[in-house]
Protein backbone atom coordinates (compact mmCIF):
# COMPACT_ATOMS: atom_id res chain seq x y z
CA UNK A 1 0.00 0.00 0.00
CA UNK A 2 1.23 3.48 -0.88
CA UNK A 3 2.38 5.49 2.15
CA UNK A 4 -0.28 8.16 1.62
CA UNK A 5 -3.02 5.48 1.61
CA UNK A 6 -1.64 3.89 4.78
CA UNK A 7 -1.68 7.31 6.41
CA UNK A 8 -5.44 7.53 5.73
CA UNK A 9 -6.03 4.63 8.11
CA UNK A 10 -3.41 5.61 10.68
CA UNK A 11 -4.77 9.15 10.88
CA UNK A 12 -8.31 7.78 11.29
CA UNK A 13 -7.56 5.80 14.46
CA UNK A 14 -8.90 8.46 16.84
CA UNK A 15 -12.02 8.80 14.67
CA UNK A 16 -12.55 5.01 14.89
CA UNK A 17 -12.33 5.24 18.68
CA UNK A 18 -14.92 8.00 18.77
CA UNK A 19 -17.25 6.99 15.95
CA UNK A 20 -17.04 3.21 15.45
CA UNK A 21 -16.18 1.39 18.67
CA UNK A 22 -19.51 2.32 20.26
CA UNK A 23 -21.22 0.04 17.70
CA UNK A 24 -19.89 -2.92 19.71
CA UNK A 25 -21.78 -3.68 22.92
CA UNK A 26 -20.29 -4.54 26.33
CA UNK A 27 -20.28 -8.31 26.86
CA UNK A 28 -22.50 -8.04 29.93
CA UNK A 29 -25.17 -6.32 27.85
CA UNK A 30 -25.06 -8.83 24.98
CA UNK A 31 -27.47 -11.70 24.51
CA UNK A 32 -26.04 -15.22 24.62
CA UNK A 33 -27.10 -18.33 22.64
CA UNK A 34 -28.40 -20.10 25.76
CA UNK A 35 -31.23 -17.56 25.99
CA UNK A 36 -32.85 -19.11 22.90
CA UNK A 37 -32.13 -22.78 23.64
CA UNK A 38 -33.43 -25.45 26.03
CA UNK A 39 -31.90 -25.02 29.48
CA UNK A 40 -29.62 -28.02 30.09
CA UNK A 41 -28.94 -27.22 33.76
CA UNK A 42 -32.56 -27.78 34.83
CA UNK A 43 -32.17 -31.56 34.76
CA UNK A 44 -32.85 -34.25 32.11
CA UNK A 45 -36.65 -34.20 32.34
CA UNK A 46 -37.04 -30.46 31.94
CA UNK A 47 -34.37 -30.31 29.27
CA UNK A 48 -35.96 -33.06 27.17
CA UNK A 49 -39.36 -31.43 27.55
CA UNK A 50 -37.98 -28.21 26.06
CA UNK A 51 -36.22 -30.12 23.27
CA UNK A 52 -39.49 -31.85 22.36
CA UNK A 53 -41.24 -28.47 22.32
CA UNK A 54 -38.53 -27.09 20.03
CA UNK A 55 -38.96 -30.02 17.66
CA UNK A 56 -42.73 -29.63 17.63
CA UNK A 57 -42.38 -25.96 16.68
CA UNK A 58 -40.25 -26.84 13.66
CA UNK A 59 -42.80 -29.26 12.20
CA UNK A 60 -44.37 -26.52 10.09
CA UNK A 61 -41.06 -25.52 8.53
CA UNK A 62 -40.34 -27.00 5.06
CA UNK A 63 -37.07 -28.79 4.31
CA UNK A 64 -36.06 -25.87 2.09
CA UNK A 65 -36.08 -23.64 5.16
CA UNK A 66 -33.44 -25.80 6.78
CA UNK A 67 -31.35 -25.78 3.61
CA UNK A 68 -31.08 -22.01 3.95
CA UNK A 69 -30.77 -22.23 7.74
CA UNK A 70 -27.75 -24.50 7.32
CA UNK A 71 -26.29 -22.17 4.68
CA UNK A 72 -26.63 -19.23 7.05
CA UNK A 73 -25.04 -21.28 9.82
CA UNK A 74 -22.08 -22.16 7.61
CA UNK A 75 -21.66 -18.49 6.71
CA UNK A 76 -21.70 -17.42 10.35
CA UNK A 77 -19.48 -20.28 11.52
CA UNK A 78 -16.71 -19.41 9.04
CA UNK A 79 -15.59 -16.64 11.37
CA UNK A 80 -11.96 -17.90 11.52
CA UNK A 81 -11.69 -17.25 7.78
CA UNK A 82 -13.10 -13.73 8.01
CA UNK A 83 -10.81 -12.66 10.83
CA UNK A 84 -7.85 -14.10 8.92
CA UNK A 85 -8.84 -12.14 5.82
CA UNK A 86 -9.26 -8.88 7.74
CA UNK A 87 -5.80 -9.30 9.20
CA UNK A 88 -4.34 -9.15 5.69
CA UNK A 89 -5.58 -5.57 5.28
CA UNK A 90 -2.64 -3.26 5.83
CA UNK A 91 -3.66 -0.27 7.92
CA UNK A 92 -6.45 -1.97 9.87
CA UNK A 93 -5.05 -5.39 10.75
CA UNK A 94 -4.27 -6.60 14.26
CA UNK A 95 -0.47 -6.58 14.10
CA UNK A 96 0.11 -8.28 17.47
CA UNK A 97 -3.17 -10.25 17.75
CA UNK A 98 -3.98 -8.20 20.85
CA UNK A 99 -3.18 -4.73 19.55
CA UNK A 100 -4.59 -1.63 21.22
CA UNK A 101 -5.05 -0.03 17.79
CA UNK A 102 -8.73 1.03 17.48
CA UNK A 103 -9.05 -0.78 14.14
CA UNK A 104 -7.89 -4.03 15.78
CA UNK A 105 -10.10 -3.49 18.83
CA UNK A 106 -13.12 -3.12 16.55
CA UNK A 107 -12.30 -6.27 14.57
CA UNK A 108 -11.94 -8.38 17.71
CA UNK A 109 -15.14 -6.97 19.23
CA UNK A 110 -17.00 -7.58 15.96
CA UNK A 111 -15.68 -11.17 15.79
CA UNK A 112 -16.64 -11.84 19.41
CA UNK A 113 -20.21 -10.74 18.74
CA UNK A 114 -20.45 -12.62 15.44
CA UNK A 115 -19.14 -15.81 17.07
CA UNK A 116 -22.45 -16.24 18.90
CA UNK A 117 -24.43 -16.42 15.66
CA UNK A 118 -22.93 -19.62 14.31
CA UNK A 119 -22.97 -21.28 17.72
CA UNK A 120 -26.67 -20.51 18.18
CA UNK A 121 -27.71 -21.60 14.69
CA UNK A 122 -25.69 -24.82 14.83
CA UNK A 123 -27.09 -25.82 18.23
CA UNK A 124 -30.66 -25.07 17.14
CA UNK A 125 -30.17 -27.17 14.01
CA UNK A 126 -28.77 -30.05 16.06
CA UNK A 127 -31.61 -30.01 18.58
CA UNK A 128 -34.26 -29.77 15.85
CA UNK A 129 -33.37 -33.22 14.55
CA UNK A 130 -34.22 -32.03 11.05
CA UNK A 131 -30.70 -32.06 9.59
CA UNK A 132 -27.99 -34.68 9.08
CA UNK A 133 -25.14 -33.36 11.22
CA UNK A 134 -22.62 -34.45 8.61
CA UNK A 135 -22.95 -30.79 7.71
CA UNK A 136 -20.12 -30.39 10.22
CA UNK A 137 -17.89 -31.98 7.61
CA UNK A 138 -19.06 -29.33 5.17
CA UNK A 139 -18.08 -26.73 7.75
CA UNK A 140 -14.57 -28.16 7.92
CA UNK A 141 -14.31 -28.19 4.12
CA UNK A 142 -15.41 -24.55 3.97
CA UNK A 143 -12.97 -23.22 6.55
CA UNK A 144 -10.21 -25.28 4.95
CA UNK A 145 -11.00 -23.77 1.53
CA UNK A 146 -10.73 -20.18 2.76
CA UNK A 147 -12.40 -17.39 0.82
CA UNK A 148 -11.70 -15.61 -2.44
CA UNK A 149 -13.88 -12.53 -2.12
CA UNK A 150 -11.93 -10.41 -4.59
CA UNK A 151 -10.74 -7.82 -2.07
CA UNK A 152 -7.07 -8.42 -2.93
CA UNK A 153 -6.07 -7.78 0.71
CA UNK A 154 -6.87 -4.09 0.18
CA UNK A 155 -8.68 -2.31 3.05
CA UNK A 156 -10.73 0.00 0.80
CA UNK A 157 -12.21 -2.98 -1.02
CA UNK A 158 -12.38 -5.13 2.09
CA UNK A 159 -14.30 -2.61 4.15
CA UNK A 160 -16.70 -2.02 1.26
CA UNK A 161 -17.21 -5.81 1.01
CA UNK A 162 -17.89 -5.96 4.76
CA UNK A 163 -20.56 -3.26 4.45
CA UNK A 164 -22.24 -5.21 1.68
CA UNK A 165 -22.15 -8.55 3.51
CA UNK A 166 -23.45 -7.18 6.77
CA UNK A 167 -26.46 -5.74 4.96
CA UNK A 168 -26.96 -8.95 2.97
CA UNK A 169 -26.94 -11.09 6.12
CA UNK A 170 -29.25 -8.60 7.84
CA UNK A 171 -31.77 -9.07 5.02
CA UNK A 172 -31.31 -12.85 4.94
CA UNK A 173 -31.84 -13.39 8.68
CA UNK A 174 -34.74 -10.95 8.62
CA UNK A 175 -36.44 -12.94 5.87
CA UNK A 176 -35.80 -16.16 7.78
CA UNK A 177 -37.60 -14.59 10.75
CA UNK A 178 -40.53 -13.76 8.47
CA UNK A 179 -40.75 -17.35 7.21
CA UNK A 180 -40.52 -18.70 10.76
CA UNK A 181 -43.42 -16.45 11.76
CA UNK A 182 -45.50 -17.79 8.87
CA UNK A 183 -44.73 -21.33 10.06
CA UNK A 184 -45.68 -20.54 13.66
CA UNK A 185 -42.35 -20.78 15.49
CA UNK A 186 -42.15 -17.69 17.75
CA UNK A 187 -38.81 -18.68 19.31
CA UNK A 188 -37.20 -19.02 15.89
CA UNK A 189 -38.69 -15.66 14.91
CA UNK A 190 -36.97 -14.05 17.90
CA UNK A 191 -33.74 -15.95 17.24
CA UNK A 192 -33.45 -14.90 13.59
CA UNK A 193 -34.66 -11.39 14.34
CA UNK A 194 -32.05 -10.95 17.06
CA UNK A 195 -29.23 -12.05 14.75
CA UNK A 196 -30.59 -9.74 12.04
CA UNK A 197 -30.49 -6.83 14.50
CA UNK A 198 -26.84 -7.62 15.26
CA UNK A 199 -26.01 -7.66 11.57
CA UNK A 200 -27.77 -4.32 11.12
CA UNK A 201 -25.69 -2.75 13.88
CA UNK A 202 -22.50 -4.09 12.32
CA UNK A 203 -23.66 -2.85 8.92
CA UNK A 204 -24.06 0.62 10.41
CA UNK A 205 -20.47 0.51 11.65
CA UNK A 206 -18.93 -0.52 8.34
CA UNK A 207 -21.19 1.87 6.43
CA UNK A 208 -19.97 4.72 8.61
CA UNK A 209 -16.36 3.71 7.91
CA UNK A 210 -16.92 3.91 4.16
CA UNK A 211 -18.62 7.30 4.62
CA UNK A 212 -15.42 8.48 6.27
CA UNK A 213 -13.28 7.09 3.45
CA UNK A 214 -15.48 8.86 0.89
CA UNK A 215 -14.89 12.07 2.83
CA UNK A 216 -11.08 11.80 3.09
CA UNK A 217 -10.25 9.89 -0.11
CA UNK A 218 -13.23 9.87 -2.51
CA UNK A 219 -11.34 8.76 -5.61
CA UNK A 220 -9.76 5.67 -4.08
CA UNK A 221 -13.07 4.75 -2.46
CA UNK A 222 -15.09 5.05 -5.68
CA UNK A 223 -12.48 2.96 -7.50
CA UNK A 224 -12.74 0.30 -4.79
CA UNK A 225 -16.52 0.19 -5.07
CA UNK A 226 -16.29 -0.04 -8.86
CA UNK A 227 -13.76 -2.86 -8.61
CA UNK A 228 -16.02 -4.86 -6.31
CA UNK A 229 -19.05 -4.28 -8.53
CA UNK A 230 -17.19 -5.49 -11.62
CA UNK A 231 -16.27 -8.65 -9.74
CA UNK A 232 -19.90 -9.16 -8.71
CA UNK A 233 -19.60 -9.37 -4.93
CA UNK A 234 -19.71 -13.03 -3.89
CA UNK A 235 -21.17 -14.44 -0.70
CA UNK A 236 -18.67 -15.54 1.98
CA UNK A 237 -19.52 -19.24 1.66
CA UNK A 238 -19.16 -19.40 -2.14
CA UNK A 239 -16.50 -22.15 -1.79
CA UNK A 240 -18.87 -24.40 0.13
CA UNK A 241 -18.38 -28.14 -0.48
CA UNK A 242 -19.44 -31.43 1.03
CA UNK A 243 -16.76 -33.37 -0.82
CA UNK A 244 -19.28 -34.66 -3.36
CA UNK A 245 -21.44 -31.94 -4.93
CA UNK A 246 -19.26 -29.54 -6.92
CA UNK A 247 -22.24 -27.21 -7.44
CA UNK A 248 -23.37 -27.03 -3.83
CA UNK A 249 -23.25 -23.24 -3.64
CA UNK A 250 -25.33 -22.88 -6.82
CA UNK A 251 -27.91 -25.32 -5.45
CA UNK A 252 -28.09 -23.44 -2.14
CA UNK A 253 -28.49 -20.12 -3.98
CA UNK A 254 -31.32 -21.54 -6.07
CA UNK A 255 -33.23 -22.59 -2.94
CA UNK A 256 -32.60 -19.22 -1.30
CA UNK A 257 -33.92 -17.44 -4.39
CA UNK A 258 -36.95 -19.71 -4.63
CA UNK A 259 -37.83 -19.12 -0.97
CA UNK A 260 -37.38 -15.35 -1.36
CA UNK A 261 -34.68 -15.16 1.30
CA UNK A 262 -32.01 -13.54 -0.88
CA UNK A 263 -32.70 -12.77 -4.53
CA UNK A 264 -31.16 -10.78 -7.36
CA UNK A 265 -33.33 -7.79 -6.55
CA UNK A 266 -31.84 -7.71 -3.05
CA UNK A 267 -28.35 -7.52 -4.55
CA UNK A 268 -29.31 -4.51 -6.67
CA UNK A 269 -31.14 -2.80 -3.82
CA UNK A 270 -28.15 -3.19 -1.51
CA UNK A 271 -25.91 -1.44 -4.04
CA UNK A 272 -28.50 1.26 -4.62
CA UNK A 273 -28.82 1.78 -0.87
CA UNK A 274 -25.08 2.33 -0.48
CA UNK A 275 -24.85 4.65 -3.49
CA UNK A 276 -27.44 6.85 -1.79
CA UNK A 277 -26.02 6.47 1.71
CA UNK A 278 -22.46 7.28 0.63
CA UNK A 279 -23.70 10.02 -1.76
CA UNK A 280 -21.57 8.57 -4.54
CA UNK A 281 -23.62 10.23 -7.26
CA UNK A 282 -22.87 13.66 -5.74
CA UNK A 283 -19.08 13.48 -5.71
CA UNK A 284 -18.42 16.53 -7.89
CA UNK A 285 -14.68 16.44 -7.28
CA UNK A 286 -14.22 12.76 -8.06
CA UNK A 287 -11.43 12.44 -10.60
CA UNK A 288 -12.43 8.91 -11.50
CA UNK A 289 -15.64 9.98 -13.24
CA UNK A 290 -15.94 6.78 -15.28
CA UNK A 291 -15.83 4.71 -12.10
CA UNK A 292 -18.50 6.89 -10.53
CA UNK A 293 -20.73 6.53 -13.59
CA UNK A 294 -20.29 2.75 -13.63
CA UNK A 295 -21.16 2.39 -9.95
CA UNK A 296 -24.23 4.62 -10.12
CA UNK A 297 -25.61 2.78 -13.16
CA UNK A 298 -24.84 -0.68 -11.81
CA UNK A 299 -28.09 -1.32 -9.87
CA UNK A 300 -30.13 -0.52 -12.99
CA UNK A 301 -28.10 -3.06 -14.99
CA UNK A 302 -28.74 -5.73 -12.35
CA UNK A 303 -32.46 -4.94 -12.27
CA UNK A 304 -32.55 -5.16 -16.07
CA UNK A 305 -30.94 -8.60 -15.98
CA UNK A 306 -33.45 -9.69 -13.34
CA UNK A 307 -36.38 -8.59 -15.52
CA UNK A 308 -34.92 -10.35 -18.56
CA UNK A 309 -34.44 -13.52 -16.52
CA UNK A 310 -38.05 -13.41 -15.33
CA UNK A 311 -39.32 -12.88 -18.87
CA UNK A 312 -37.36 -15.90 -20.10
CA UNK A 313 -38.86 -18.02 -17.34
CA UNK A 314 -42.37 -16.84 -18.31
CA UNK A 315 -41.72 -17.71 -21.96
CA UNK A 316 -40.59 -21.21 -21.02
Amino acid sequence: MAPEKLEVFISSEFWVSESVLHFSKPVEKCWQPSEFLPEASQGPDGFMKEVRALRERTIGLPDEYFVIFVGNMLTEDSLPTYQTVINTWVGVRDATESSSCPWAIWTRAWAAEENRHGHLLRTYIYLSGRVNMMIEKTMQYLIGAGMDNGTESKPYMGLMYSSFQERATFLSHGNMARLAKEAGDPVLVRLCGTIAANEKRHENAYTKIIEKLVEVDPNATVLAVENMMKKRTVMPHHLISDGQDSNLYEHFSAVSHRMGVYITRDYAEIIDFFITRWKLEKLDEAEERSAQDFVCKFPFEVWKLEIESRNQICIK
